[in-house]
């Protein structure tokens, strides 16, 4: 049953305004009002605050509000009500998955996120070894050129390099791994782009992540499920090891971790 409407209220804890250059603000607000409901500091049948108190209370535009207010509608947190307001809405039965908020306010929170994404990626990569058609195999070497192209053309390649591994989903064969990274990519993207700007910095950093992007294509077209998944985790190791090389993070923590296995 949902509580009877109660006036709308922005937590004091949680009202610091958004300041980021890197990522969408809408994505970071998003996570901060969802974490606000999921926690019950906003219960249902609360209602928001209005779009203009919002944007001024977290100091962000009043279309990242629309965006992030989008972003709580599709998990079922909020509803509309016409004339009304936007409500939290009632708590479901099955709940939508969600990471802690927090994993996008540090690089060594982000890393997090690459280590989920790691144990994903080289089952996912061998699964589509075993059962990537032609095509995939050809939209894959499109999209490595598509990141060598960005990168000489002076981007990131960011948009381009979650294409790559979008692509790898979808080899697999299970849809549920395409909707699976398709909600990690809101968190990766922050990760991604420390990664990438990291590589940037060094012609043999640059040089291994394409040896290492070819060898997860030749793995998925030699149908080679091992190879696939080595590589691909191999990848994302050595994206860490290049994270600590060039002191964006602590090699502390890769030494709590076991050495990969060399493959066979």
């Amino acid at each position: 049953m949902l509580h009877s409407a109660t006036p709308a209220r922005a937590p004091a804890p949680s009202s610091e305004p958004l300041r980021s250059a890197a990522d969408r603000l809408s994505d970071r607000l998003a996570l901060r009002l969802g974490a606000l409901i999921e926690s019950g500091e906003l219960a249902p049948g609360d209602r928001l605050p209005t779009e203009q108190q919002l944007a001024a209370t977290h100091g962000v535009s009043r279309t990242v509000v629309r965006e992030a207010v989008h972003q709580l509608k599709s998990r079922s947190l909020v509803v509309s009500r016409q004339g009304s307001g936007v409500y939290v809405a009632p708590t479901p039965q099955n709940q939508p998955l969600a990471f802690d908020p927090r994993v996008l306010e540090s690089v060594q929170a982000v890393v997090h996120v690459v280590e989920v994404r790691r144990v994903l990626e080289g089952e996912i990569a061998a699964l589509a070894a075993e059962r990537a058609s032609r095509s995939h195999v050809a939209a894959l070497r499109r999209a490595l050129k598509a990141i060598d192209a960005a990168v000489a053309a002076g981007r990131d390649g960011v948009a381009e390099d979650l294409a790559f591994h979008r692509i790898i989903g979808e080899s697999a064969g299970n849809p549920q791994f395409r909707l699976l990274l398709g909600f990690l990519e809101q968190y990766l993207r922050e990760g991604m782009r420390i990664t990438r700007g990291n590589e940037a910095r060094r012609k043999d950093f640059m040089e291994a992540v394409q040896l290492e992007h070819r060898a997860i294509v030749e793995a998925i077209a030699a149908r080679d499920p091992a190879a696939a998944r080595h590589h691909a985790t191999q990848h994302l190791l050595r994206g860490e090891d290049r994270l600590v090389e060039g002191g964006i993070i602590s090699g502390r923590r890769q030494k709590t971790q076991a050495k990969p296995r060399t493959h066979r």
